[in-house]
């Protein structure tokens, strides 16, 4: 069992699946403002957010500086995840905990967690791993025939990408990779404007050159510059579209030559529209209102 606790708001699981290999809940709840929390659990927990994020969250295992969150996190067995963030939001999580022999073998005995391993969890960017979660998500919504065998198999393919991914740590780190100031300093650039950089932008605020910035992110992230940034324009057009803003300026905001070629971009990357997203924030916002505080998460 997982466990949360400290100045959180209000939640509540609307659907939740609960097997030897792997629970998954689905939590929808309100967060307090400048709110602070604790994430443990004695398996390996994942959580995707399919909401943004609160504004400045950021997370720091013990002993290690803060960072901040990336829309999927996780959070090894037996390292607490102290988490931090400003301002009040409507979130929604995908949690799943791995319980299975695999996942207790490969994250809780064999896995050495250094500090660039810890890191990295703070932000899981493999899409492979968002889709299977996903997955898990239509699972515990609508159990049917099998469902223990599928979410068994689901957990087994979770563990063993998790695995390649924090041994690929491992790898890029002893081949070199970008320092982490620079790595700071990038992700600074993207949170203090919506317009894209260039290349040459974060090269020359990093005080390298282009190749050396590709290359040495790639080493660092595990995915190019371009797929980052990418992937940070979506999450910023989810914020605003959050904010009842117009799909015209949210468009103009990050960037985009116009609706449609934002339209086309986040579908892809999210399976709706803007503004069936903008629809299903508002009516989960609605539904959040009248929840009565509960007790901590477990």
């Amino acid at each position: 069992m997982y466990e949360a606790s400290g100045r959180r708001g209000r939640s509540r699981a609307v659907a939740d699946l609960s097997f030897s290999s792997a629970e998954v809940t689905i939590v929808h709840g309100s967060l307090s403002n400048d709110g602070e929390s604790m994430l443990a659990s004695d398996h390996a927990l994942l959580d995707l957010c399919v909401t943004p994020r609160p504004a400045n969250a950021q997370g720091a295992f013990a002993h290690h500086r803060f960072e901040r969150l990336g829309d999927i996190l996780f959070v090894p067995p037996g390292h607490p995840l102290q988490m931090r963030w400003d301002g009040a939001e409507v979130q929604h999580s995908i949690r799943c905990e791995l319980r299975g022999r695999l996942a207790q073998h490969r994250f809780g005995e064999r896995m050495e967690w250094t500090a660039p391993r810890l890191s990295a969890a703070l932000d899981i960017g493999s899409q492979t791993v968002r889709l299977l979660l996903r997955r898990l998500a239509e699972e515990a919504r609508t159990p049917r025939r099998d469902s223990k065998l599928l979410v068994g198999s689901i957990a087994a393919q979770l563990t063993i990408e998790l695995c390649r991914y924090f041994e690929e740590i491992a790898e890029e780190t002893a081949h070199g990779g970008l320092a982490p100031w620079r790595l700071r300093v990038i992700d600074e650039r993207l949170e203090r404007e919506a317009l894209p950089p260039s290349l040459e932008e974060l090269a020359a605020l990093c005080s390298v050159s282009v190749r050396q910035l590709t290359r040495g992110f790639l080493g660092s992230r595990g995915c190019t510059v371009g797929q980052y940034v990418h992937h940070h324009r979506l999450e910023t057009v989810k914020r605003l579209l959050a904010t009842q803003e117009s799909i015209k300026q949210v468009a103009d905001a990050v960037g985009f030559a116009s609706t449609s070629s934002l339209a086309h971009a986040f579908r892809r990357a999210t399976g709706l529209t803007p503004r069936q997203y903008q629809q299903r924030i508002w009516r989960s916002q609605e539904a959040a209102q009248p929840l009565v505080a509960v007790s901590p998460v477990r």
